[in-house]
């Protein structure tokens, strides 16, 4: 009877979990533990003060679109998901992927691009995961910002890939996020990050990317009241150089 009733109590136990842990962007357990665990930690670490909720799809599956956040931090992506029910594919510099770090990058599917080389792979993967109906995330100014309360210059790739999938952009800004000598330290950081979430943005397929590009930064030039500070990673000569995907310039 001890047996029974323990495995009448386990299975309550986990037909309880079972449902809280399968409302996440991924619709399974494994995902379910690791998006409650990264927002749990959020939560305790960063306790973020969120603003423009309402410009969020309520949905694990809102269509095609394009996540684009300024970058102070290594935890930026985690607050980004923190504040989103669906799960963006980030975009990150191949120079950055860390052979110890091989496993989370295919699990979490990053798309890898190289800002030094011209390589179209990853871009031609992101606009495929766009054009399936996924969304993706961009840090378009190609690295950590350098000071605090400052922007660096927008990488013209991003105006590509907006133009080529039209896809809609879901803005947000992130304040005070915890800045450390390197991206990694940043996650042990407390902080108490602003995150505010704008109107999602709709560019004409008819627009040049290098006006998308500098539209878009002079957007959160506005919306931060920032500086622009230092010259782009790796900007194309010109637009056709950008269509060819000779740089996303869209990394972590």
């Amino acid at each position: 009877m001890f047996w029974l009733a323990a495995a009448i109590v386990l299975w309550i136990v986990v037909a309880l979990l079972a449902g809280p842990l399968l409302r996440n962007p991924r619709d399974d357990v494994e995902g379910g533990l690791v998006y409650h665990t990264l927002r749990l930690y959020v939560w305790l670490l960063h306790r973020p003060a969120v603003a423009g909720r309402e410009h969020v799809p309520r949905t694990n599956a809102p269509g095609s679109m394009i996540v684009v956040a300024n970058h102070a931090s290594g935890v930026d992506p985690l607050l980004v998901q923190y504040v989103l029910p669906f799960e963006p594919r980030w975009m990150m510099a191949a120079h950055m992927r860390h052979p110890l770090g091989e496993g989370l990058w295919r699990w979490a599917r990053i798309i890898f691009v190289s800002q030094r080389e011209r390589d179209a792979a990853g871009v031609r993967d992101a606009l495929r995961h766009l054009a399936d109906g996924g969304v993706l995330g961009l840090f378009p100014e190609g690295g950590i910002e350098r000071r605090k309360r400052t922007l660096r210059p927008f990488q013209p790739g991003i105006g590509m890939l907006i133009r080529r999938s039209n896809a809609p952009v879901l803005p947000i800004v992130i304040e005070d996020a915890p800045m450390a000598s390197t991206a990694w330290a940043s996650l042990a950081k407390p902080s108490r990050p602003r995150i505010r979430i704008l109107p999602p943005v709709q560019y004409d397929r008819t627009t040049p990317p290098a006006e998308i590009a500098a539209d878009l930064q002079a957007r959160f030039e506005k919306w931060t009241g920032w500086a622009v500070e230092g010259k782009p990673d790796d900007a194309p000569e010109d637009d056709a150089r950008a269509e060819n995907g000779a740089s996303a310039g869209v990394a972590v």
